[in-house]
């Protein structure tokens, strides 16, 4: 009943724990959910405002983004249109006709005017009759009695007048024009009023427009000019109206053009940016539900992923004014690749490249520099060794940023040496480059602020933590130098074995340098600090022995508690020995027991069991190495043997029954051991001391007696 009791207990407290953190997730994802969805409220949908043509505006109007300014421009492109000249093609054939025609007049006067048996009478009859061109008997009479010369010059000027004014271009419209000037040219001529009155009558119907209006070309025209003309932008932060000034046709097109025209309340707007953040919302919790359940599970590091994107938004609303190529996603990159790591980062790159996309409507341009500077940031930092490879990933971002904004230039529009492209184009490339840096710097400087604050521990304070120049490490090598050689040994076993299972290497090398630090306690009481031969443990019972050895766990914490050392270092210490058995002294109390039954329990550490693949690692390692180095002739047989006896020993004791490790895992990390504890402990050649002492025995002797 007692039993059954404590179950019902636990169970009751494990689904009330379930209950409060479930609880603070929500409160944390629906907190963060409002916050980002009111930021991209406010840059996404600005409010409208009301106006009506011809009342004063209510208040000052600004641009809060770049458009164009579709009626300035449209105007601008009429202006240029109307500028544009009609094109007319030319008729040639009316001059050739024209002449012809009058050259047909004169020659039919001339004839019938040769005729010599004919009065004039008769001759004006017949010219009625044959001449194409109707003119007065007055002046078929004065014609037939003008000489030849006379109507010659006659001729000549006619076709002098009539082929200077068709040269010139006759349109529809100006025939008139053309007429009267015809018709003063001709009452200049010296004949009489009957001939020039017949030559108007002659030339009128000759007159036509030789211009004809070409419709299709001038069209063509005109819709060029309309394209030469660059666009009006209207530029961010430009005042649009003042304040109670009278609201125009262009007034109510530029709000337009910005969206600001219409009621304060965008409800379409706002129900559309719910649902696509939602979307983001549910997308990022899946991932870190089947992904990453230790993020999940855990409410400062889900806080502390929400921290990440929100400053990352923020700085990007704040930048987007100088530039959308500045705005830091890169920044949100390092910081959550080095605080996590790069496949959560690079989901969380894509998104925030996304939702920034959104506060500068969607510009393709911009878009595709936050995602490329993100990835970028994320690659240079997925394998951080040290402080300087965060400057390093700014430059490749700056880089990267630079060479894509050339490449969008050029995909985009054709390049040209004009101060406006130019002036474009610099500003790009420096925001680009600032990107990267601003990026670097930034990270650089929250990384340990947010290490500080959440309690993480990031590949940087492991690269601090390793170097020998720290306090702990330095008191390991001034006081236990063994103790320091074997950590070192250690850590390389650590390191590579968990490379070969996928545990975190530079956290297992580094927790292996500081795992032993409690013997700097008592170091004399460790066989590798005992350099003079003299065993301390001779002169004290096996019980105390073992409460001395196990005791240097306990040490490693305080000291490691003490300096502040990040948790997972203190965790490991801790359970570096599991619950292992202190065999040489278990057996020695067994020995002088004579008989009496030896509890274990007083010779076993006190644990707890390694938890992570880590700790299970430097378990294993530091077993190993302390085995290793105790075979007398380390051949790589009996390397190999001892590796798979002590893994097996470990494994069959239950000390890895908690630690996230296969079988598979377990013989990887035995070849890894075996492989490099071979190279460590290889054999020696064994010089002939004996021969080498006997021979400068006699050097000497001989030299003694003077041979």
């Amino acid at each position: 009943m007692d039993i059954w009791d404590k179950g019902k207990r636990f169970l009751i407290e494990t689904s009330f724990l379930a209950r409060i953190k479930k609880s603070q997730r929500l409160f944390l994802g629906t907190g963060l959910f409002i916050i980002i969805y009111l930021l991209l409220l406010f840059s996404i949908l600005p409010l409208g405002v009301s106006v009506e043509l011809g009342m004063p505006s209510p208040q000052r109007i600004f641009a809060h983004r770049e458009v164009i300014d579709t009626f300035s421009t449209n105007k601008l492109r009429e202006e240029a249109a109307t500028a544009v000249l009609e094109v007319f093609d030319h008729v040639p054939t009316i001059l050739e006709e024209g002449k012809a025609s009058l050259s047909r007049f004169f020659m039919e006067i001339k004839r019938v005017k040769a005729l010599e048996n004919d009065e004039n009478a008769e001759k004006i009859a017949l010219l009625k009759e044959t001449l194409e061109v109707k003119v007065p008997e007055d002046t078929i009479d004065a014609l037939l009695n003008q000489s030849q010369d006379g109507l010659n010059e006659l001729q000549a000027r006619l076709e002098r007048i009539f082929e200077e004014i068709m040269s010139k271009g006759i349109k529809q419209e100006g025939l008139q024009i053309a007429l009267r000037q015809v018709f003063q040219e001709i009452n200049l001529m010296p004949f009489s009023p009957e001939i020039k009155q017949g030559m108007e009558k002659l030339l009128t119907p000759l007159i036509q427009p030789n211009m004809i209006y070409n419709a299709e070309a001038t069209e063509a025209n005109r819709e060029a000019a309309r394209q030469a003309v660059e666009p009006v932008r209207i530029l961010k932060k430009s005042l649009i109206v003042q304040e109670g000034e009278k609201i125009t046709e262009k007034h109510i097109a530029q709000l337009e053009a910005l969206g600001l025209l219409g009621p304060r309340i965008h409800r379409g707007g706002y129900a559309g940016l719910f649902f696509i953040l939602l979307i983001v919302f549910i997308i990022v919790i899946l991932y870190l539900y089947l992904f990453n359940r230790d993020i999940y599970d855990s409410f400062t590091h889900l806080s502390l992923l929400g921290l990440i994107i929100l400053l990352t938004l923020v700085f990007g609303l704040a930048t987007r004014f100088f530039s959308g190529y500045l705005m830091p996603v890169a920044m949100g990159g390092i910081l959550i690749t080095v605080l996590f790591e790069p496949r959560l980062a690079v989901l969380v790159n894509i998104i925030l490249a996304l939702l920034l996309g959104f506060v500068i409507d969607g510009e393709f341009c911009f878009i595709i520099v936050s995602l490329l500077s993100g990835l970028v940031a994320i690659y240079s930092v997925s394998r951080l060794q040290r402080r300087s490879d965060l400057t390093k990933a700014g430059l490749y971002v700056a880089g990267v940023n630079i060479a894509t904004i050339i490449a969008l230039f050029l995909l985009t529009r054709s390049f040209q040496l004009e101060y406006e492209f130019l002036r474009e184009f610099s500003i790009a490339v420096l925001a680009g480059l600032g990107n990267g840096l601003f990026s670097a710097v930034m990270a650089i400087g929250l990384l340990l602020y947010l290490e500080s604050a959440f309690g993480l521990t990031t590949a940087i304070t492991l690269l601090e933590l390793a170097d020998p120049g720290r306090p702990l490490l330095r008191k390991l090598l001034i006081e236990t130098p063994g103790t320091y050689h074997h950590s070192i040994v250690v850590g390389n076993l650590a390191e590579a074995a968990a490379e070969a299972v996928r545990a975190d290497p530079l956290l297992s090398r580094v927790a292996a340098f500081y795992h032993d630090i409690g013997k700097t306690k008592r170091p004399y009481f460790f066989v590798e600090n005992q350099f003079t031969g003299d065993n301390p443990h001779n002169k004290i019972s096996p019980n105390l022995s073992a409460l001395i050895i196990r005791s240097h766990v306990k040490d490693g914490v305080e000291l490691a508690r003490g300096e502040k050392l990040p948790l997972p270092i203190v965790e490991i210490i801790q359970q570096h020995h599991g619950t292992s058995l202190i065999s040489f002294f278990y057996r020695q109390a067994v020995d002088n027991g004579k008989g009496i039954v030896v509890p274990e329990e007083e010779f076993r550490y006190e644990g707890p069991l390694p938890q992570t693949k880590e700790a299970a690692i430097i378990l294993l390692a530091d077993a190993v190495e302390a085995a290793v180095r105790s075979l007398s002739r380390p051949a790589s047989g009996r390397v190999e043997g001892m590796v798979r006896r002590i893994i097996k020993e470990k494994l069959n004791d239950g000390q890895l029954d908690e630690a996230p490790l296969t079988l598979k895992d377990l013989d990887k990390i035995g070849d890894t051991f075996v492989h490099i504890l071979s190279g460590v402990f290889h054999q020696r050649i064994e010089y002939p001391e004996r021969e080498l002492r006997a021979d400068l025995e006699r050097g000497k002797k001989n030299a003694g007696d003077g041979k």
